[in-house]
This record gives structure tokens, C-alpha cells and sequence, in this order.
């Protein structure tokens, strides 16, 4: 197991670091600032400040934000989902300092001057544009929509471009200043550089007193040795209220009549949260169903058997207090009901009674290999620790995951089954050309 190590500013920056071997290093902040934060008026706002953050600071313009990595081979970038914001940096390790000042600087001191905004606008827009020709992924903008009705986790990433175009520099340095702050922010690392160089860079970055950095920090390799906790407010979590589930309706159907060639279709439902401890099974479950492996049992059923449909796959994904849980595929349009027919049959297997000890076994080793070999995309296993930490206050640790993959019975898969794939409790949309018929 790789050592972690974290601990959090006096100003209340909270700082994770992994090492590794690698010449090159990923870095950059997890800021707790996504679409369920906005208010009712700021729709698309957490990403519009994101666009916004790359086009000049007090000290810094925007070409030489775009020059200040790739002048020396490096990578920044960005991107909003709906609980966070994420800037991150790809650098070669003797280049950390300029990466986490350039980070700094636009992270927490951008301008959003409203000549830019005025352009920028409208780039966002021809992404929105953009978007609404791609309907096998805005298809799950309105399923969320319905999935979670009149939550702030049901409204889409890049928002409206009437209300866009109305956003001036006064409403994006209101949002930057109730969210963009230290307190509700966290600094990853994954690289080969001392965690007593981090500290000591975001001391200065930060302009604190570097004592505060040296004489109370002990430089430990094992995680929490060297934590020293701040008491200041989280302003995401006043923001955040666990949704009720009491009054979840799912069963609902709907078909959508789209200028489309295929038919796509997206069924889920609301599942655990991020703190429950049946996520690991419906995980599991999850990649059984519709992992990316090609031997997932919708593949199986519906690609290479039947030869119903191109892509089928499922996705398990949680925030702290919920989760969701679908499965999208596109086909012909007179396939849909064969191809629903097919899934509902592959639930309904796991549903009837747990699986054999041979069949959780052969599940459990091909995820845990899965879950090493992801060891091997650094980029996306920086961003991560970044994102667990800033969620979950703890750090993402690969071999627990693995062990605790491997400790599941078929009795804690049969119940998460139970719990998330009864067909009553599914919501299903589909979008087809017009004069389709849905009988399911």
C-alpha cells in the first residue's frame, strides 16, 4: 500500500500527497463548488466559473494562463460535474512549484473580466449547442431530471443560454466567493516530490507563516501522523441536503419522439449514497452487469448473442448522501422491447436468488484485477484521491477497496440486488424517432 499524507492550513486549504516514482507529477485542486450548489437563478453557473477561471487573474493574462504549463510541456485542465470543480496540472516533477502557483493564482484570484465573459459566453453556448446533437449523452441530462425532480442534482451541467448570457462579472465573483476559498477546497498531489516541499510551496503561495508550516507539522509517511485539523465551516455543506427517498415514485416510462436514427435508451433508479456500506456490492453487481469488461452480462446478452445493439453498459455512481444507478444502450428503434426484454431477464437472474460461490468468485478476481490495472492511469487515480478526499474526508486506498471487494458474500449482493433492481422501482426513458411504439 502506498503512504498517504494530508494535513490542512491554518487558512483551512486541506492538502493531500501520494508519492511515486514517476518523472511526472499530477497536481490541483477539488474545489466543493458543482451544480448542486448553485441557486435557483445561477443555473450552469459552477461551470461557467470554471471557463471563466482560465481568462486573466490579478497578476495574470489569459494567454499567459494558456502559456504557463505548455511552455514547459505541461498539461492544465478542468471540469465541473455536479458536487465539484476540479483544476488539475500534469507536469514534470522539477516543475511542481510553477504548477501549484499557476493553480493558486487562477483558482483563487481570477478577475472574470466581463470582456472575456461576453466572449467566452458564447463559446459555452456552441457547447451547449454542441451537446444537443449528442443525444446519447443529453439523454441523461433530462433522465436525472426526473430521476431527481426538484433537487439541485437535477439540473444539467452547462445550464441555459438565455440565462448565460445574462451572467456578468458581479455574479461570478459572488459564486468564486462563496465557494472558491480555502476552507472549501483540497490540494492532491501524486508525484515524486516531498510532502515538506508542498507544504512549504502553499505556505508561501497562501502567505503563511511558515512556521505555522515547519514547527507543527510532523513530515510522517503514514496517513493522519501529520494532520492537524482546522474547525471551519464547509459553506457546500450547509448547501447539501440528503435527498428523501420516502417519496421517491420511480416507476415511471416515458418515450420521447427524437430526430434520431437509432433508439437510446436509459433505465436506472436512485441507489446507495457514497457512505453506504452496501455501495461495495452494488459496485460489484454493477460490473457484472455492465462493466467495461466484454464478457458483462449485458454484452453478453445483448451485443453478442443477439446482436441487438452496438453499446450497452451500466454505470453505479455516487455523491455523499445518494447515489444512481443506469444502464444506457442504443439500437434500432424496432429493437427496443427485445433489448429491454433481454435486461429486465438479466436483473430479474440476480434478483431471484444469490449467485453460486464459483460465479462471485470469477466476478470478484476479474474487478479486482480491473481495479490494480487502473493503478496505471495516473491522471484519472490523482483525481480521485483529490475528489475522496474532499468528499469523504479519507483517502483512496486501492488494496482496502480490493480486500474489501474480495470479503463480499453472495448474500450482501443479493440484498444490494433487491434493493436497486426490482423492475418497479426502475425509471425508464427512451428517445426514438417519431412513430415508435414502447411496449415493455
Amino acid at each position: 500500500m502506498k503512504a498517504h499524507s494530508i494535513y490542512t492550513l491554518s487558512n483551512g486549504l486541506r492538502i493531500i500527497h501520494e508519492p511515486s516514482t514517476s518523472d511526472v507529477l499530477y497536481c490541483g485542486y477539488v474545489i466543493a463548488a458543482g451544480t448542486r450548489h448553485e441557486l435557483p437563478h445561477e443555473s450552469g453557473m459552477a461551470h461557467f466559473i470554471e471557463h471563466m477561471t482560465f481568462k486573466g487573474t490579478k497578476k495574470r493574462r489569459s494567454w499567459q494562463i494558456s502559456n504557463g504549463l505548455e511552455s514547459v510541456g505541461g498539461e492544465l485542465n478542468a471540469f465541473t460535474n455536479k458536487q465539484e470543480t476540479v483544476y488539475c496540472a500534469t507536469v514534470l516533477r522539477q516543475d511542481f512549484r510553477r504548477a501549484a502557483d499557476l493553480l493558486t493564482d487562477i483558482v483563487f484570484h481570477s478577475t472574470y473580466p466581463q470582456q472575456e465573459i461576453t466572449r467566452e459566453v458564447e463559446v459555452i453556448c456552441d457547447e451547449i449547442d454542441s451537446y444537443q446533437d449528442s443525444p446519447s449523452e443529453i439523454i441523461f441530462d433530462e433522465f436525472e431530471e426526473n430521476l431527481f425532480q426538484g433537487e439541485p442534482l437535477g439540473r444539467d451541467i452547462l445550464g441555459s443560454a438565455e440565462r448565460l448570457r445574462t451572467y456578468t462579472t458581479a455574479d461570478a465573483l459572488d459564486f468564486a466567493q462563496r465557494y472558491y476559498k480555502p476552507e472549501n477546497a483540497v490540494f492532491y498531489v501524486y508525484g515524486q516530490v516531498s510532502f515538506k516541499t508542498v507544504i512549504k510551496t502553499l505556505c508561501r503561495l497562501f502567505d503563511v507563516a511558515e512556521e505555522d508550516c515547519t514547527d507543527k507539522v510532523k513530515f510522517a509517511d503514514k496517513m493522519g501522523e501529520n494532520q492537524v485539523t482546522v474547525e471551519i465551516e464547509n459553506p457546500s455543506s450547509d448547501k447539501v441536503s440528503p435527498i428523501d427517498f420516502s417519496h421517491f415514485q420511480p416507476a415511471t416510462r416515458r418515450l420521447v419522439d427524437r430526430d434520431t436514427h437509432q433508439a437510446h435508451v436509459v433505465l436506472g433508479t436512485k441507489a446507495y449514497g457514497g457512505r453506504h456500506p452496501g455501495r461495495f456490492a452494488l459496485m460489484l453487481l454493477n460490473n457484472i452487469l455492465g462493466g467495461p469488461g466484454m464478457n458483462a452480462r449485458l454484452n453478453m446478452q445483448l451485443r453478442e448473442k443477439a446482436g441487438l445493439v452496438y453499446t450497452v453498459e451500466s454505470t453505479y455512481s455516487t455523491y455523499p448522501d445518494v447515489g444512481e444507478w443506469t444502464t444506457y444502450f442504443g439500437c434500432d428503434a424496432s429493437d427496443v422491447r427485445k433489448c429491454l426484454k433481454l435486461v429486465y431477464r438479466e436483473l430479474v437472474r440476480l434478483l431471484r436468488e444469490p449467485m453460486t460461490e464459483r460465479q462471485l468468485n470469477a466476478a470478484k478476481r476479474q474487478f479486482i484485477g480491473q481495479i490494480g490495472i487502473s493503478r496505471d492511469a495516473h491522471e484519472g487515480y490523482a483525481v480521485a484521491l483529490g475528489r475522496a478526499y474532499s468528499r469523504y474526508a479519507s483517502h483512496r486506498d486501492l488494496d482496502e477497496l480490493a480486500k474489501t471487494i474480495n470479503e463480499l458474500t453472495a448474500e450482501e449482493l443479493h440484498q444490494a440486488a433487491l434493493d436497486t433492481f426490482r423492475p418497479e422501482h426502475l425509471m425508464l426513458l427512451v428517445y426514438a424517432p417519431e412513430g415508435t411504439r414502447l411496449e415493455v
